[in-house]
């Protein structure tokens, strides 16, 4: 299994729109019920920075690129970012019902 981290700042007028955009990408998402990932995206105290948490598991191909609307939400964070993405691999030293 894999696990990424993504937090990404973004310009403070544009975090509604980035809020809506991944609750259109989560909706799709959640009707496709695809296997083999988890994915989550929360938004940190300061009311500006989202962090992304997605896991893969081994010998399964990340779908979320073949969705239209994660593309839009990329599209939208990429747009709307205040400073560079930061990604980061995670290694799981331990989990209770997260991956």
């Amino acid at each position: 299994m894999s696990v990424q981290m993504v937090q990404a700042k973004i310009r403070r007028e544009s975090v509604t729109d980035v809020q809506a955009a991944a609750k259109k990408m989560f909706a799709a998402i959640d009707a496709a019920q695809p296997e083999g990932i988890r994915y989550a995206s929360s938004l940190l105290r300061d009311g500006e920075t989202f962090v992304a948490l997605l896991q893969v598991d081994d010998g399964v191909e990340n779908p979320l690129p073949g969705f239209p609307e994660f593309r839009e939400f990329l599209e939208g964070v990429e747009a709307s970012r205040a400073e560079p993405a930061n990604v980061q691999p995670l290694k799981v030293i331990g989990s209770y019902r997260l991956f």
